[in-house]
């Protein structure tokens, strides 16, 4: 059924260009939209009789007395998808409209196509995102949501996986990026939306083992924006379970290094674990253990950690000499009093920078 906003649209635009009267009716013949605003909701006889036969009418001077409401013009059906949608009038000489008539027509069909199928695209994306919305929040499900995904595909698809898009800032309208995404999924079973104004959701299906996967780069590529960052939640064996994935998609985001594009929340679980402990109890411990320690020396211990205790590989991170990495490292445990060498006393280290540098 063709809104009254999309009516008068179509009798703004088109109108102007023919310099001729038009009347768009509902499927009742009801004047929706017209160039001459007095005949607004008034019945069109014609266009009734039009709705009720899908055919064309011509109405000639002589008509006017057959039909209420009517002036001299052709109607013509509005179809959609073979389904008669409203109807459109041009006023006039029909001898004169004959040869327009049918080009009006079309033209109508295809801005009444644009309008429907955009409204009906944006009823999906509105529909998904409320759909995740109840995912994520962990509550039980509503039969809506059930039905919903169901009709996505998506309900015996296990593992289901969400993926968290942090842009730095809000797409521009010509960028189009959610289109782009939907082109990209085309076939594939998928829910995807805008989960907040800078954060976009991506529900996968059955993926395997994403670490590998050729799916991040074909995302980063299609999201073209170099700020973006995309967090990896753990997979949900059930749908009820999908709130974790969502959860520890926000983590890795949360935890992650903001220069890291792609965090898997196994990345980031440790600390994450951690943070669910009090704040203060948090800062107590880290402070404890390493406010004793110079900014040169904290460095020091990171670039042993990330070179996996390699004294070498670290003094080459470092671009010092392995003796000198050596007294640092002898330094660190006479004021701290944990070996950096030594597991068990390492991992307190570890803890305490993790704490730390987040």
């Amino acid at each position: 059924m063709i809104s009254k906003q999309m009516a008068e649209e179509i009798v703004a635009q088109t109108s102007k260009r023919l310099n001729r009267n038009l009347n768009v009716m509902d499927t009742n013949g009801l004047i929706l939209a017209s160039g001459e605003t007095e005949r607004i909701d008034r019945i069109h006889e014609g266009a009734a009789r039009v709705a009720e036969t899908g055919c064309a009418l011509t109405i000639h001077d002589h008509d006017t007395t057959t039909f209420g409401g009517v002036k001299p013009g052709i109607n013509l059906p509005i179809m959609f998808e073979e389904e008669l949608v409203g109807v459109i009038g041009i006023s006039g000489n029909p001898d004169e409209l004959a040869e327009i008539a049918k080009l009006v027509q079309l033209t109508t069909e295809m801005m009444v196509h644009q309008s429907l199928i955009t409204s009906h695209t944006e009823w999906m994306r509105k529909t998904n995102e409320l759909v995740y919305e109840e995912l994520a929040s962990g509550q039980p499900l509503s039969r809506f949501a059930k039905e919903r995904f169901a009709l996505l595909g998506m309900e015996h698809k296990a593992p289901y996986t969400v993926l968290l898009i942090e842009l730095s800032e809000t797409p521009s309208p010509d960028i189009r990026l959610l289109e782009r995404l939907e082109d990209f999924f085309h076939h594939d079973c998928v829910m995807l939306g805008y989960s907040r104004l800078n954060e976009l959701f991506i529900v996968v299906t059955g993926a395997g083992d994403l670490r590998e996967d050729s799916l991040m780069l074909d995302l980063f590529r299609i999201i073209q924006c170099p700020a973006a960052r995309i967090g990896v939640g753990l997979p949900a064996q059930t749908i009820d379970a999908i709130s974790r994935s969502a959860a520890t998609a926000a983590s890795a985001l949360t935890f992650g290094k903001p220069a890291q594009r792609l965090v898997h929340f196994e990345d980031v679980e440790l600390i994450a674990l951690l943070k669910n402990n009090p704040q203060a109890e948090l800062d107590h411990f880290h402070s404890r253990i390493l406010d004793s320690l110079s900014e040169e020396l904290c460095r020091t211990l990171n670039a042993f950690f990330e070179s996996n205790c390699s004294a070498s590989e670290a003094a080459d991170r470092l671009n010092i000499h392995r003796h000198t990495l050596s007294y640092r490292l002898k330094k660190i445990e006479e004021k701290t009093g944990l070996n950096p060498a030594d597991f068990l006393q390492a991992v307190h280290l570890y803890l305490a920078l993790l704490l730390k540098n987040v």
